[in-house]
């Protein structure tokens, strides 16, 4: 069974900053894309931004500017730093990880953000 860990969710104010982060096995985080998705209450989930294996980047118009996605390949870690962040930023935050067989997912991180 392969277990992705989230971590670093929180309360925090708008305009303020999280950093989420996200620990996967060996076996599967180096040769994965890794992606962090959103899902607010009523809301289907969406794409906040993707980093593939070999580091190019992907964001959404909505989070552009303000979230930075990275990979620790040492420490088979991806992290999302959130800035600016806006009431609408909260939502339950989700790990992927995409080696083109599978997809893994972790069990989310409630981001709320206060205004």
């Amino acid at each position: 069974q392969v277990q992705l860990v989230e971590s670093g969710g929180g309360l925090v104010q708008a305009g303020g900053s999280l950093r989420l982060s996200c620990a996967a096995p060996g076996t599967i985080f180096g040769r994965s894309a890794m992606g962090w998705y959103r899902q607010a209450p009523g809301k289907t989930r969406e794409l906040v931004a993707i980093i593939t294996s070999v580091g190019i980047t992907h964001y959404p118009d909505s989070v552009k500017g303000r979230f930075t996605i990275s990979r620790d390949n040492a420490k088979n870690t991806v992290y999302l730093q959130m800035n600016s962040l806006k009431p609408e930023d909260t939502a339950v935050y989700y790990c992927n990880a995409n080696d083109d067989v599978r997809t893994y997912w972790g069990r989310g991180t409630q981001v709320t953000v206060s205004s």
